[in-house]
């Protein structure tokens, strides 16, 4: 178990890289202050590629390992999840978010119905599959036109329906985790609660790293649904959105 925690962990050096040189140098120079025990100015750099725009997975997995190491186990889920929102299916990233939601003991939005139907794909290939089901859709309905052949608009018919089905799915995704709206609580043990006070009824406790959707702001509070079908009041520092 700590060989596999210790792979998952690695920083990843090669793949995907940053593209602009000088930001590639500063990338490597992160790497390097990671690899040597210096989290904190790994984090220091990371952060500093992120305002600078490079929102690339590699770099949000190596900034949440750093935080990781630190113990911020808030801000570790928050960029392995950042990661996964540019690269779903990001082995290391979804090795260790799993691993860091179990030690923070994070909670979990409960997924709607409709997103567990749809969770064989994500939005961006849902998008591709309507794409492609139009211009099918498209040829298929003038080669009936000026051909009539009846094969046509049964083809014609398959890609309506796979372009309805692909526009529903990129929809109700787009209403739960591929929100814009998703956040992760970055401070420990945060109280949701019934009204924009501090003195208001607990609704629930979060702990870092737990799930939330920002449904409406108030100042310095935010209106959020929370795990187990709740909703309250928490302080907008409190948390982050995955989607910057």
């Amino acid at each position: 178990m700590k060989t596999r925690i210790a792979f998952v962990l690695a920083i990843l050096l090669v793949g995907r890289s940053i593209g602009v040189a000088q930001l590639g140098a500063q990338f490597a120079k992160a790497n390097q202050e990671y690899s040597a025990g210096d989290f904190k100015a790994a984090i220091r750099d990371y952060e500093e590629l992120v305002r600078a725009a490079q929102d690339t997975p590699n770099l949000f997995y190596n900034l949440g390992n750093a935080y990781f190491r630190q113990k911020d186990f808030g801000r570790a889920i928050l960029n392995y999840e950042r990661a996964l929102a540019l690269d779903p299916r990001h082995p290391e990233a979804q090795a260790n978010l799993r691993i860091v939601r179990d030690e923070a003991r994070a909670l979990e939005l409960i997924p709607s119905r409709w997103e567990r139907w749809f969770a064989f794909a994500n939005s961006n290939q849902y998008a591709i599959a309507a794409a492609i089901a139009f211009w099918i859709g498209i040829f298929a309905t003038m080669g009936f036109i000026f051909n009539r052949r009846r094969s046509a608009i049964w083809l014609s018919i398959l890609s309506l329906s796979i372009l309805t089905f692909s526009v529903v799915a990129i929809w109700q995704l787009s209403q739960g985790r591929d929100d814009r709206a998703l956040a992760i609580v970055t401070t420990d043990n945060v109280e949701a609660r019934l009204a924009t006070a501090d003195t208001a009824n607990r609704v629930l406790t979060l702990p870092a790293g737990s799930e939330i959707q920002v449904l409406s702001r108030r100042g310095d509070w935010i209106y959020s649904a929370l795990p187990n079908n709740l909703r309250g009041w928490m302080p907008a520092s409190s948390a982050e959105q995955v989607r910057l």
